[in-house]
């Protein structure tokens, strides 16, 4: 699974993911700072990424949006706010849980939501 963290979340948690053997691509490593979210999802959609984002609600509608267009999109992975953004570590482990029970990817235009545990 190749993520892509959008700007809501740490560079750190990139970092600690790559230790981890997990391709990541942040917002902030590669300039996508300040671009729209549909910016995000199309570049992490070149890319071939599930997008991993806090940003629940503009998400959603977006992927509805290029559900409708047919254009090409790899998932979006919710993080829970009940997950305090600071805590870099725990949100990298759980990314990685997550990616090591969908080796694959996410199938195309779904939506989850981090597991906490």
């Amino acid at each position: 699974m190749k993520y892509y963290l959008d700007e809501d979340l740490s560079p750190k948690i990139a970092e600690i993911l790559r230790k981890l053997g997990i391709d990541v691509l942040s917002a902030h490593e590669i300039g996508m700072l300040m671009a729209s979210d549909q910016e995000h999802l199309e570049a992490a959609s070149r890319e071939k990424r599930c997008v991993v984002t806090r940003n629940r609600n503009d998400f959603i509608k977006l992927t509805l949006l290029f559900f409708n267009d047919r254009k090409p999109h790899f998932g979006v992975l919710i993080v829970p706010h009940r997950i305090p953004g600071d805590q870099f570590a725990r949100i990298a482990r759980l990314l990685h849980k997550y990616a090591a029970r969908h080796p694959g990817g996410m199938q195309n235009y779904t939506i989850d939501f981090l597991p906490t545990k």
